[in-house]
């Protein structure tokens, strides 16, 4: 049956994937700075499985803390979402034809301005977070064009039919990094690149990100 909540998800969930990039070390913040390093996970499975089964209980453990103090909870997801998230490279698939040619200045304002606007808007969707969701991993697959590889998982929950939540990685300095989620389908480069087609039709990419950073635009997960 197809679920009936995918705007309230695709809000909920695509910040929260991102933010706290699943994909990479994000989980447990508070334990991963005083606890021994570990070796990384060998593949992009293991690295969607061990670390979104950790955010879950992080955000369990941490709730409390982040809803008392919100520059906390802003620090938290802008911090692992720019460690964690290929932002760059997912600006250019998001820009599409309009950043071809683009000086890499302006490739990294408009990433820069697109991050901003949307934990700034969606990051609280972290303390909404059902913690009683489970995580499977389903499959591994490479991507044409050796682009990286399509990680399909999807959160299982409770009283209803599981999530499809799937990540694209690529290899970037030996760490796997995200830069697609697609939360039932719905892809968040797809989503923004559509969004944001006709004022970059219309102003720069400079202008664009300006005004993303002064609100006049802002981020839309729902894709509404």
């Amino acid at each position: 049956m197809k679920n009936t909540q995918t705007p309230l998800l695709q809000r909920a969930l695509l910040p929260l994937m991102m933010a706290s990039a699943l994909f990479g070390a994000a989980p447990m913040i508070a334990l991963a700075q005083s606890a021994p390093a570990q070796a990384a996970p060998a593949s992009a499975s293991q690295v969607v499985l061990v670390n979104s089964s950790r955010i879950i209980s992080n955000l369990e453990k941490r709730r409390a803390e982040f809803k008392g103090n919100p520059a906390v909870l802003r620090q938290y997801v802008a911090s692992e979402f720019n460690n964690l998230f290929d932002r760059d490279y997912a600006a250019r698939l998001v820009l599409g034809i309009h950043g071809r040619g683009a000086a890499d200045a302006d490739i990294k304002a408009f990433a820069d301005a697109l991050s901003d606007s949307l934990m700034t808007r969606y990051g609280s969707a972290l303390l909404d977070f059902n913690t009683q969701l489970k995580v499977r991993v389903k499959s591994e697959s490479a991507l044409p064009g050796g682009r990286g590889v399509k990680v399909a998982s999807e959160m299982q929950r409770p009283d209803g039919e599981p999530i499809p939540v799937d990540y694209l990685l690529r290899q970037v300095g030996g760490q796997w990094k995200v830069f697609d989620v697609m939360v039932e389908g719905v892809s968040f480069v797809q989503t923004f690149k559509t969004q944001f087609d006709a004022p970059l039709r219309q102003k720069s990419i400079t202008q664009v990100a300006a005004d993303l950073r002064a609100g006049r635009m802002t981020t839309n997960a729902s894709g509404k």
